[in-house]
Order: C-alpha cells, then structure tokens, then sequence
C-alpha cells in the first residue's frame, strides 16, 4: 500500500501550485478529481488535457495514480466526459477511475446497465472503474454494494469508510466488500461529523490497514480532507500522512 492526497484536499488555486504544496509535505501520489467546480472540470479534461499532461511530465515529484469522476450521473453530457477522463487516465498511466452510483429512486436495472456501460467503456482504455462507496445513494449498503458487484463483471469499489460512519445507520460493517476494493479515500470522522481533525474521529486507520492487508489489498491509501473551520488544512494533511505511512 502507498500514501496519496487528492487535489481537493489542498487549498491552492491552480494545480500546478497543489502539486507544489503536496510536494512539500512530501506526498509523491496524487488523486486528480474532475467536478464541475473544483481545480480540474470535464472541459480542462477535454480542451487542456495535453498541457495537464506535460505539467506531470515537467514536475515529476507528484505523480497521479487515480481520477475521481465526482459528476453526478445524471448531469448532461456525463458518458461523453467519462470517457474523454478515461482517454486521459491512460495517457497518464492511471488505471483506477471513481464514479458515483446513482441517488436512491432510478431503477436498480438501469443502474446496472450504467455501470456496465461505464466498466466496457474503462476497459476500452486500460481501466478499472471503482463504484464509490456513498451514503444516500445506491451503493450505501454493504448488501447492495456486494449484489451490483457480482451482477456487473469487472466492476470494483472505492471504499470510502466516512460514509459507513457518518448518518448512515443503514450499514456499519464493510469487512465482506474488501475483496472488491482498488481505491480507498480517508479521512478522520464522527457518527455526527462526516471529518474532524486527525485523531478526534472514530475510524480505526489501524484496524482498516490490516483489514486490507488480510485481502492482499495493495492500493492507495488517498487522504481526501476537506476545509474545516479554523484549522490549518496543510497541518492536517501532513498529520494524515504521517499517521498512515507509520501503519505500512
């Protein structure tokens, strides 16, 4: 396993300046997230992949190891960007693309054929599509997270376990989906609080680090912190940093 930080965690306005600041705090993988408002949209994937490219070719001390898709599906256009942010993942040697399932209420058959559509489309490029774990959406169940990934073949999961602790008393326990998993996102958080600062939450990182380990998971462990009110975000992720890394 291997230590990373999505680019949503950094409070930096370009991405050359967040792939700057993770270097400084000494993390060499990132996690690219493409939404509709963050450092990197669907049109930078479509019009500027060429010079997001190069700026990794030049820097050379981060290197992006996942894309988190954060498009709801059902935003316009979203099968077209998927596969332009599939195109781009290869170019740039990724092989693990995040996507969202679906907000409770679309047909559960329709879903699968979606995502069936999305894994053909991965494959295409050379990658592997993980279903984001997500309280209140489809995928928020241990049960039904399990039952979409063994009707949709090479469909796998990005574990998130925020979602499994925080206002989700659907399900707790994700122990029988680790076998699925080839992403992790993580981060410190309470049943009241989807983050707190490092060390103040629930979440056992020690515990989760050998449950992967027990499955031969040998993914990243990407920290994805959000900005919380007076507190030093840099501070915070080099915190996360240090505690994971001292798990491995």
């Amino acid at each position: 396993m291997n230590v990373a930080a999505s680019i949503s965690s950094v409070p930096e306005s370009s991405l050359r300046d967040i792939l700057e600041r993770l270097a400084d705090l000494e993390y060499t993988k990132t996690e690219l997230v493409v939404s509709r408002s963050g450092t990197l949209t669907p049109l930078d994937v479509v019009n500027r992949s060429d010079a997001i490219i190069q700026l990794f070719r030049l820097q050379r001390r981060v290197t992006p190891i996942a894309v988190y898709y954060a498009l709801d599906p059902s935003e316009p256009h979203y099968l077209d960007y998927f596969r332009s942010v599939c195109r781009f993942a290869k170019s740039l040697k990724i092989v693990v693309v995040t996507v969202r399932s679906s907000a409770p209420g679309n047909p559960y058959n329709d879903e699968i054929d979606r995502l069936r559509k999305l894994v053909e489309i991965g494959m295409n490029h050379g990658v592997v599509v993980g279903l984001l774990t997500e309280a209140g959406r489809i995928a928020d169940t241990t049960e039904t997270i399990a039952s979409i990934c063994k009707t949709v073949a090479g469909l796998e999961i990005t574990l998130d376990p925020s979602h499994f602790i925080t206002g989700n008393p659907k399900s707790k326990d994700y122990e029988g989906i680790l076998h699925h998993v080839c992403h992790v996102r993580l981060r410190d958080s309470t049943e009241t609080d989807f983050q707190v600062c490092v060390g103040q939450g629930v979440l056992e990182f020690s515990k989760l680090v050998n449950q992967l380990d027990s499955v031969r998971y040998r993914g990243i462990l990407c920290v994805d912190l959000g900005p919380l009110p007076d507190v030093d975000a840099i501070k915070e992720l080099r915190k996360m940093r240090l505690l994971l890394e001292s798990l491995l």
